[in-house]
């Protein structure tokens, strides 16, 4: 793929974002997943519009992307998005096994404006007893036999 493609596609991200932004579907963030140098997904934030605190561009790409292939990675795949990746993205896309993404705006520009994950990245680093919001862990061995019995099953498909 050559450069101006490259650059053609994160034009429609950041077109998106714009959109997004316009429209009042959420914040100033698009996204658009590329296979065989077409777009056959596009998104935008849509977090206040869907009260879907998940509903980041990155995320509702992915989403669209894994229906129209029908798979649940997206191994010959590229990402463009109009900003670095907040982590909760980061972690979809790496799920999603792209092989790269490409993006505009740094995780630095985002946070000038009001969207900073740096907490996030501070609490991932904690000690889980130590973090903002608890996490208390209960019932783990009735948990675990769920698990347990994954770990036997024979008809299941690995990720």
């Amino acid at each position: 793929m050559i450069a101006e493609k490259h650059k053609e596609f994160i034009r429609r991200a950041i077109a998106l974002s714009e959109k997004g932004m316009d429209t009042n579907a959420g914040g100033p963030f698009g996204a658009v997943i590329v296979k065989n140098n077409e777009i056959i997904a596009e998104g935008f934030n849509k977090v206040t519009s869907s009260n879907d605190p998940t509903a980041h561009a990155e995320v509702v790409a992915i989403r669209k992307a894994c229906e129209v292939l029908g798979t649940f990675q997206l191994d010959d795949c590229i990402i463009y998005t109009s900003c670095e990746p907040c982590p909760m993205c980061l972690g979809a896309i790496y799920w999603a096994r792209p092989k790269a993404v490409y993006y505009a705006c740094t995780k630095k520009d985002a946070a000038e404006i009001g969207f900073d994950d740096d907490f996030i990245y501070d609490e991932i680093d904690k000690n889980i007893e130590n973090r903002n919001i608890k996490f208390i862990n209960i019932s783990r061995e009735e948990g675990r036999k769920v698990f347990q019995k994954w770990e036997v099953k024979e008809e299941k498909i690995d990720y």
